[in-house]
């Protein structure tokens, strides 16, 4: 029913379980792996004078080594499962659109994917990537806590 699943991951504990939980989904229904890191972009201000300084450049480049980590561990963990996987890292400010982007791009059938379960004030100021996948995919979703 499934044959390519994608995992997104931020490197969280939470995200481990997830990628864990979806390398055994993959492994026992035959399935591919595509796993996804989006790095943060560097946070601007509209009122700033400069857009971009270096500071910013620099700050993107880690934020995408780091997100190429986090990703290399899916790898790694698919290898040694056996399960075939792929990797991709993009960088942009919504994590969820690329998220939803990079299922249709690799034309996944479901995502696996952590919520961090936040409630109250803290749902509502911080948001929730997962919610904006659950709302704006037409994917079955499984949700990890």
């Amino acid at each position: 029913m499934f044959t390519t699943i994608l995992v997104p991951t931020d490197g969280s504990p939470l995200s481990d379980k997830a990628v864990n939980v979806a390398l055994e989904f993959a492994k026992g229904a035959g399935a591919k792996i595509v796993g996804i890191s989006v790095a943060e972009s560097y946070p601007i201000s509209p009122l700033s004078e400069t857009p971009y300084t270096s500071d910013a450049e620099h700050f993107d480049i880690k934020m995408r080594e780091l997100a190429q980590k986090h990703v290399q561990k899916i790898a790694d963990a698919a290898k040694e499962m056996d399960v075939p996987c792929e990797t991709i890292v993009t960088q942009a400010n919504s994590p969820y659109q690329e998220i939803i982007n990079a299922a249709k791009s690799f034309h996944c059938d479901a995502i696996f994917m952590a919520s961090h379960g936040r409630k109250g004030l803290s749902k509502l100021f911080v948001g929730s990537e997962t919610q904006k996948v659950l709302a704006h995919s037409d994917l079955p979703i499984m949700i990890i806590r």
